[in-house]
């Protein structure tokens, strides 16, 4: 098993890039992020109190995700892969990921997913320093909060949902704190992790630089 582990805030393009280095390699993109979307959505859709550790640690342990290799998500077979994207879920997921319990049960999910796989590339915001942290390669991407509210507004462009530029900035940077400040796998650059500023580059640059950095440490 050959594990590339891709870490970063917010808008860092990590999501992009890992999905296309995935495909590039031929190996499963595991994106742990989306399993924390999961558990969100379906605490929403229930009425669950976010604040309510114990009842969104039952409602994790209780569910049937099925991550696919091409990060297809179901629960139930149901394909939510959509629906995790929505601004309800991106708003609430941070509270939801906090909660200690919760991540015990994803990273458990996470590493059989792993396991599963020959080669992996996993990009969330605890994968080299708690989910692998023997992983073959350690990358953390990171941008000015400028640039990735710029590209977030992009992307919420993209799906008309439309938004200011001051206030995505203002979002990201709060995400920010609270992903680098919770008591549960909080956000940071792993001692070994290869870092890369990504500001001022396109996620095409990006792309390239992190596939030439993989094929040049990694030998799967």
């Amino acid at each position: 098993m050959t594990i590339v582990a891709i870490d970063g805030p917010a808008g860092a393009g990590k999501s992009t890039v890992a999905r296309r280095l995935a495909s590039d390699l031929g190996w499963a993109y595991l994106d742990s992020g989306a399993m924390y979307r999961a558990v969100t959505l379906v605490a929403l859709e229930e009425g669950l109190p976010l604040d309510d550790a114990e009842a969104l640690a039952r409602l994790a342990g209780q569910l049937d995700i099925d991550l696919a290799a091409d990060g297809t998500l179901r629960l139930g077979g149901r394909d939510i892969t959509g629906l995790i994207r929505g601004p309800r879920v991106t708003e609430a997921v941070s509270r939801v990921a906090s909660v200690p319990a919760v991540r015990a049960v994803m990273v458990s999910h996470q590493r059989r997913f792993a396991e599963r796989n020959a080669g992996v590339v996993a990009e969330g915001r605890d994968i080299g320093t708690v989910v692998f942290p023997d992983a073959d390669l350690k990358i953390y991407l990171d941008a000015d909060a400028g640039e990735r509210a710029r590209r977030r507004l992009r992307q919420e462009d993209e799906v008309g949902e439309g938004a200011d530029e001051a206030a995505v900035r203002a979002d990201i940077e709060a995400r920010d704190r609270q992903d680098q400040s919770r008591e549960a796998s909080p956000l940071r650059v792993a001692d070994d992790a290869w870092r890369l500023d990504t500001s001022g580059m396109t996620l095409d640059e990006v792309s390239a630089a992190v596939l030439k950095r993989v094929r040049s440490a990694v030998r799967p």
